[in-house]
């Protein structure tokens, strides 16, 4: 069952990999490079300066900063015991597949995917009630998980394992902000 689900997502990723087109290499290039995405990472903070007082804003950065290392680590966990070689990284994909990136780590759980997907859902979290348009930050794991597949360095299976590792570090990130915020409450009182 495990080989077939494997093979599925080898042909998946062949074949999605396959529909790339040089026009489009620097912008997915782009996309891909964690740099790109510093100004979101400010937008973030801003958001939550702006959305919470007292304690109750550095404690949400720093919640956000847990979430993100949190996923960091876990998923570098995932990487190590699965220990899946990247498809920039198996020979026989070598002429068959467009390579831009050539990274040598394990390639399950996607780090891309799980990161972002986890402060999105993180700052999804904290923010929906106050701005009906945050689900639109989601846009940001999409193209990110989207570009690995381009780029050659993932298979869709480690973008659908990053999205859940970043969702569920996100929930959990999420109710331990609470409970903190929860008890801040209780002291000032």
């Amino acid at each position: 069952m495990l080989e077939q689900l494997q093979e599925w997502d080898r042909q998946l990723f062949l074949y999605l990999n396959g529909l790339g087109v040089e026009r489009f290499d620097h912008f997915w290039i782009t996309v891909t490079q964690e740099e790109t995405w510093i100004p979101l990472y400010f937008v973030f903070i801003g958001l939550l300066f702006f959305s919470y007082r007292g304690k109750k804003k550095f404690h949400a950065v720093l919640a956000l900063f847990a979430t993100f290392l949190i996923t960091f680590g876990i998923t570098r966990l995932i990487k190590a015991f699965i220990a899946r070689v990247r498809p920039n990284n198996v020979d026989e994909f070598k002429d068959v597949i467009r390579i831009l990136q050539q990274p040598e780590y394990y390639s399950f759980v996607s780090g891309h995917t799980s990161s972002s997907m986890a402060v999105t859902t993180f700052m999804v979290l904290l923010l929906r009630k106050k701005y009906k348009w945050v689900y639109v930050f989601y846009l940001w794991p999409l193209l990110f998980a989207c570009s690995r597949v381009y780029v050659g360095v993932h298979y869709p299976g480690d973008l659908l394992g990053g999205a859940i590792v970043g969702v569920l570090i996100a929930i959990f990130c999420y109710k331990l902000f609470k409970k903190i915020a929860r008890e801040d409450l209780h002291e000032v009182v």
